[in-house]
């Protein structure tokens, strides 16, 4: 196999197979998940247990609003604490390194050991790691706490991508209801939201790693299982027809 020039192998690198940035790619999942989740859940026991369209959509529409906004104010409030939690770990570092530095220099000796390093070798790293306190704190934060920066400005950022996928994915579950009858809407509803679900799983997958259909088939099963206890609750409270 002949060998790439350095040329080729930057095209290779930057457009052919580039490193996924960082794209709110879980944020999404989460708001279009859960507000798929949960207003199909809702559709289904209030369609189950009334039989009333407008019933319904006034119960699907509530869900849809306050879930969205819910899990945006989750998200944000995720986020910062990520942050608040980073920092604080990060400033005990540094207090650890000036008060004990034995102990931590001890505790980098040990990492890169495990990593399979050892003697003249181990003990450069050791020294050079440790001849910087701003990069000894950033090593322990993350091999011994397993932590990433996290900036507070994208708690905004992971509100909105929540928040909207959250109403996006809540309408899917809700479309039936407003065109078809009761009956017909409800297996329409399990049947797209389930689609939907099958294709966020796959393009998880795609973006990140992992085999498409299983992963689409996990999200879909996990999904419409999911929901199918709001089905059983309405039809266990069934409400009987008004004389």
């Amino acid at each position: 196999m002949a060998q790439k020039s350095l040329h080729e192998e930057m095209i290779h690198h930057n457009h052919t197979d580039p490193h996924k940035r960082g794209s709110g790619l879980s944020d999404f999942i989460l708001g279009a998940q859960d507000g798929l989740v949960n207003v199909l859940g809702v559709v289904l026991g209030i369609a189950a247990a009334t039989n009333d369209v407008r019933v319904v959509l006034v119960a699907g529409l509530a869900t849809t609003f306050a879930e969205s906004i819910s899990m945006g104010a989750v998200a944000f409030t995720t986020t910062l604490a990520d942050a608040d939690l980073y920092q604080s770990e990060r400033e005990r570092e540094y207090r650890h390194i000036v008060q004990a530095p034995k102990l931590e220099t001890k505790e980098i000796r040990d990492i890169y050991e495990r990593k399979g390093f050892s003697g003249d070798l181990l003990d450069r790293i050791v020294e050079t790691i440790t001849a910087n306190n701003d990069v000894w704190v950033a090593v322990m934060m993350a091999e011994e706490h397993q932590l990433s920066p996290v900036d507070r400005k994208t708690a905004f950022k992971a509100a909105w991508v929540v928040g909207l996928s959250a109403i996006v994915g809540s309408l899917v579950p809700i479309l039936p209801f407003m065109f078809l009858s009761v009956a017909v809407s409800m297996w329409m509803s399990v049947l797209v939201t389930a689609l939907v679900l099958f294709g966020i799983g796959v393009y998880k997958a795609r973006v990140t790693v992992g085999r498409p259909m299983r992963s689409g088939l996990e999200m879909m099963l996990i999904g419409t299982v999911s929901a199918m206890a709001g089905y059983l609750v309405g039809v266990l409270l069934k409400v009987p027809p008004l004389p």
